[in-house]
């Protein structure tokens, strides 16, 4: 029987150490996170889904101290899967897999290698992504391609949605492709980096609105940030306030920039060159409001900042 350690986090490496199992992978132990208690766990753990299938899993502070890696090694394992784990794995844990490393990228590799690859993705107004498997090496998501699978990104999906699809993508790209994997005769692509693109983190303060910019952008900002993730900031008549969903109207405003007018019943802001862009759920001060909460408490038109 093939033998794996799986390092996993979040939906994507539940679905995808399910799908190990649905295949008869020898799973010895799964590496795993401890939640942080100061994170929106709205994913799922996949600790509870590894006590679900009756394996073992340690969440280590540092997979690779030397220590952590003599205990992998006794586990003698034929592969390394890593399915959204978040911490590089180092040559020595890498060298443990005779019959390789690999992890699962919520891209179409080489393009969206690094951090949060659905968020830029949906940022930068892509109409498609999805889901890779490759070889690790010493570069973030820089080795060869084993398999890839595309899903659509709509005009106004978020980024949640988007990242729903991509799990699936991941759980198809795995299940197709492990059996030659497994035996062997899987394919081994070069992931030619030079044309692709590398981003980092984001941060929650990077989803602040800048209205100078056109409509179009801040819709995608909006989308990319959405809960669960910290949402688009901005400030409505000099209150704190979230952005939550938008949609781009047709036509453009003769109003300024920068401004938030309610027009029958419809919450309207002109961006950037007198483009519009409908907002279909604000938060103020914490609450959600309606237009006619708008034009009660602060008039009819507000300035945006």
């Amino acid at each position: 029987m093939t033998r794996a350690v799986v390092f996993a986090y979040h939906n994507v490496g539940a679905r995808c150490l399910r799908v190990l199992r649905a295949h008869g992978v020898d799973v010895p132990l799964v590496v795993t996170h401890d939640d942080d208690p100061a994170e929106n766990i709205w994913f799922e753990r996949v600790a509870a889904v590894a006590d679900d299938l009756g394996l073992p899993h340690a969440a280590p502070a540092d997979a690779n101290d030397p220590a952590f890696v003599a205990r992998l090694a006794t586990l003698v394992p034929d592969f390394i899967f890593s399915f959204y784990y978040r911490r590089m794995l180092g040559a020595g844990i890498l060298a443990l897999a005779p019959r390789g490393a690999l992890n699962m990228h919520g891209s179409l590799l080489p393009h969206y290698r690094g951090r949060a690859p659905v968020n830029w993705a949906v940022l930068f107004g892509e109409r498609r992504t999805g889901a890779t498997l490759h070889y690790m090496d010493a570069k973030p998501d820089a080795g060869d391609i084993v398999a890839r699978q595309a899903v659509p990104i709509l005009p106004d999906d978020t980024a949640r949605e988007v990242f729903d699809k991509v799990t699936v993508a991941a759980e198809i790209c795995l299940d197709t492709v492990l059996p030659a994997l497994l035996a062997g005769n899987a394919p081994r692509l070069p992931n030619d980096i030079a044309r692709g693109s590398y981003y980092g983190g984001r941060r929650p303060e990077d989803g602040r609105i800048d209205w100078s910019r056109d409509a179009q952008s801040i819709h995608n900002l909006v989308r990319a940030v959405a809960p669960p993730y910290p949402g688009a900031l901005t400030t409505v008549a000099g209150r704190t306030a979230r952005v939550l969903r938008t949609r781009l109207p047709t036509g453009a405003s003769a109003g300024a920039a920068a401004t938030l007018a309610v027009d029958g019943g419809a919450m309207i802001a002109t961006c950037g060159g007198g483009s519009t862009l409908r907002i279909d759920v604000l938060e103020i001060d914490s609450e959600i409001q309606s237009p006619g909460a708008l034009v009660r408490r602060w008039g009819q038109v507000l300035p945006l900042a």
